[in-house]
């Protein structure tokens, strides 16, 4: 009996200095990527300096220099939540005092009740914070951000609207009620807000949303539609269609991760196996489109026939049909690793894995110094707008700390 145990021990050497090696080799890896992430960003806030309400970093302009935002801007919370994930990641003080600053400066977006994206706003930010470094203001001030939030929900649609009336992307139909995919991200600060207040509500309205964006943003092949515009008094749904995406019948990258990501975190808060369901197969979706090295182009359909783009967008004249959405990926690989290990499934957090290795490649991310001091190269804004084509933006930077984390949190 003895030789035999020998014998299978010695069986099991290399591989368990196999899954050694592949470990050191996470750690280095993650190591490499935020060391330059410091490096990277402790340049940007020697260009932006302390927080005005008006610096918040968004994209870069055709001369490289640094576009910035102000606090009501939807993209306001992405680099307070960057500077968290950096403490996250290095354990390093100094991320913490600036990422308190920065959050600290959104403070008076609690109150602010003008369109839907309040959840990447105070969640990102002070979401992070709470968990991080909790303190009982930044408690209250999410509970009233999702009292803000709750205040665009309409019992009819079953919906918190996302825009207020706008145009269209081609500019020839109205939206008064627009519902974008995109609002799945915004359910989770509801889902705190409902646990540490014990108000049920905050759960039932974000548990409502997803129920509808199931039934009405989903083809039949799990590809996302971008826009359902409802009747405000009816609750029927008028019209499909898009605002970022090649067409209306189109599936638009990003618009598919949001629903990824979305469904996952819904499905963790709700354990409801509908939500999982939807989330597993968006997936499928996804990976199947995806180029070989897992950068999504930036449409799934651009350039295809029966996919025509109309009107005033810009995508009817636009010639890069092919290019691609860092922005999209760096989204999706964070959430394949939250639905890796709510699924047990390992084959989503190994495509996780080589989807942040191919955005830290020297293809999609920046060399220090360059890229208006942003970590990922290659995103896409809006080309119906041409708007941040193949720029850096701050989610997408943001996205990439959140994986990368994830990451860590394996491999430690």
């Amino acid at each position: 009996m003895r030789i035999l145990k020998v014998f299978v021990l010695i069986q099991l050497i290399p591989l368990m200095m196999g899954a050694q090696n592949k470990q050191n080799d996470g750690v280095d890896f993650i190591k490499e990527c935020t060391d330059f992430a410091v490096g990277q960003t402790d340049k940007m806030l020697q260009v932006v300096g302390d927080p005005t309400g008006k610096n918040y970093p968004r994209t870069m302009a055709k001369d490289g220099s640094l576009i910035t935002t102000g606090r009501y801007e939807w993209t306001s919370g992405f680099f307070p939540g960057s500077l968290w994930y950096l403490y996250e990641l290095t354990g390093d003080a100094k991320w913490r005092n600036e990422a308190e600053k920065w959050t600290m400066s959104l403070k008076r977006l609690k109150t602010f009740t003008g369109h839907h994206d309040l959840g990447f706003m105070m969640y990102c930010s002070f979401g992070n914070a709470e968990r991080l470094a909790p303190e009982p203001q930044y408690r209250d001030i999410l509970v009233e951000s999702a009292k803000s939030l709750s205040s665009r929900f309409n019992e009819h649609t079953q919906t918190i609207k996302s825009w207020n009336y706008r145009k269209s992307w081609n500019d020839t139909t109205e939206w008064f009620y627009p519902v974008i995919i995109d609002n799945m991200m915004n359910l989770e600060m509801l889902f705190y807000a409902s646990k540490v207040s014990g108000d049920k509500r905050y759960y039932d309205i974000a548990v409502k949303h997803a129920e509808s964006t199931l039934k009405n943003h989903f083809r039949e092949d799990f590809t996302t539609y971008h826009v359902v515009n409802y009747d405000a008094t009816t609750g029927e749904v008028l019209n499909k269609a898009t605002c970022q995406g090649y067409s209306d019948n189109s599936t638009w990258a990003r618009g598919q991760a949001w629903a990824i990501y979305g469904f996952t975190m819904v499905y963790r808060e709700t354990g409801e196996t509908r939500f999982l369901n939807a989330a597993v197969k968006a997936t499928a979706v996804y990976l199947k489109n995806l180029p070989e090295d897992l950068i999504p182009v930036w449409d799934f359909n651009a350039g295809q026939e029966g996919y025509t783009p109309e009107g005033k967008s810009y995508a009817v004249e636009f010639p890069g049909k092919e290019m691609r959405d860092a922005s999209a990926a760096a989204i999706v690989c964070s959430a394949l690793f939250e639905l890796g290990k709510l699924t047990g499934n390992n084959s989503y957090i190994r495509d996780a894995v080589r989807m942040l290795h191919s955005l830290a490649s020297p293809v999609y991310r920046a060399q220090l110094g360059t890229n208006a001091d942003f970590l990922l190269k290659h995103s896409i804004g809006s080309i119906p707008h041409k708007s941040e084509i193949d720029k850096p933006l701050s989610y997408a930077d943001y996205y990439f700390l959140e994986a990368l984390s994830r990451y860590k949190n394996i491999v430690d």
